[in-house]
C-alpha cells in the first residue's frame, strides 16, 4: 500500500483525478474498457467536478467506461441523499457516457435484499466470475467505516456475497454495499480520508491492532494497487 500525504486538498483532488485518467488509459489499452466503482461524499464530489472539466474529460474515452457504485443509501435516485444523484449532477451529465454503462445501486419496486442479488449479477455480467474491477474509489468515515461497512455490523463477516443490503439501525435506513471480498479483488483501489476528524480512525486503521469490527477500513487489504490519499491534519 502506498500512502501519500498532501499539504493542500486541491493537490489531493488533482492527483486523484489524474490517477483516474491514467488508469482509464491503461485499462482501455489492455482490456478495451474501464470498469469502476465509485463512492459518494464530499471528497469524491470534488474529484468528479475536476474530471468533468476540459483539462481531464478530453483525455478519457468515456464511452468505454462502466460505472458501478461502492455503496448507496436505499433512496430514490433523485433523492438528495443519493450517491448516484451526486455523481450524475457533477460528472455523468457532463461527459459523453454510454447510458447502458451506468449501473445505479437502486431500483424501484424491489426490496434492497433482492436488488443486492440483482446487482451482483449485473457485476458478473460485465466482469465475469472473477469480479475484478479496474478501479474502486473509497472514502473513510470518522468511525473508520468504508463503503457501507459500518462498525459492528454482520456485513463485515461476509465472505461469499459481492453485494449486501441490510438495515442500519443507527441511521434508520437500508444500505446496499459492495463487500470486502469484491473490493479486495480490484486491480486498483484509491482510498481518501482527510481532516482532523479522521485522525484517530486513520491512525488505528494504519497502525493499530487488527480489529476490523471496530475499524472496518482494516478489511481492505494493504496490497500493491492500493493507494491512500490523506492530508497532514489526518495523518498527524
Amino acid at each position: 500500500m502506498n500512502i501519500t500525504v498532501f499539504d493542500d486538498l486541491e493537490k489531493l483532488y488533482t492527483r486523484a483525478a489524474g490517477a483516474f485518467v491514467d488508469l482509464s488509459k491503461k485499462s482501455i489499452l489492455k482490456n478495451g474498457r474501464f470498469v469502476v466503482a465509485l463512492s459518494g461524499g464530499s471528497s469524491p464530489k470534488a474529484i468528479f467536478k475536476l474530471l468533468a472539466t476540459p483539462e481531464y474529460k478530453e483525455h478519457i474515452e468515456w464511452n468505454k467506461v462502466y460505472f458501478f457504485w461502492v455503496d448507496e443509501r436505499w433512496v430514490p435516485l433523485n433523492d438528495d441523499k443519493s450517491n448516484f444523484r451526486m455523481t450524475e449532477e457533477t460528472l455523468l451529465s457532463q461527459v459523453p457516457i454510454d447510458q447502458n454503462h451506468i449501473f445505479p445501486m437502486y431500483a424501484e419496486g424491489i426490496t434492497p435484499e433482492d436488488y443486492a442479488k440483482a446487482y451482483e449479477q449485473q457485476i458478473r455480467t460485465i466482469l465475469g466470475d472473477d469480479g475484478v474491477f479496474d478501479f474502486i474509489l473509497l472514502g473513510m468515515g470518522d468511525d473508520g467505516h468504508t463503503a457501507s461497512l459500518f462498525p459492528g455490523e454482520e456485513v463485515l463477516n461476509e465472505k461469499e456475497k459481492w453485494v449486501s443490503a441490510y438495515y442500519l439501525k443507527s441511521q434508520e435506513m437500508f444500505r446496499i454495499t459492495l463487500t470486502a471480498p469484491i473490493i479486495n479483488n480490484a486491480d486498483n483501489i484509491l482510498a481518501i480520508a482527510f481532516g482532523e476528524s479522521k485522525k484517530h480512525a486513520l491512525n488505528e486503521v494504519l497502525n493499530g491492532e487488527y480489529n476490523p469490527s471496530l475499524y472496518p477500513m482494516q478489511l481492505i487489504e494493504k496490497k500493491d494497487g492500493f493507494q491512500f490519499f490523506t492530508d497532514e491534519k489526518a495523518r498527524g
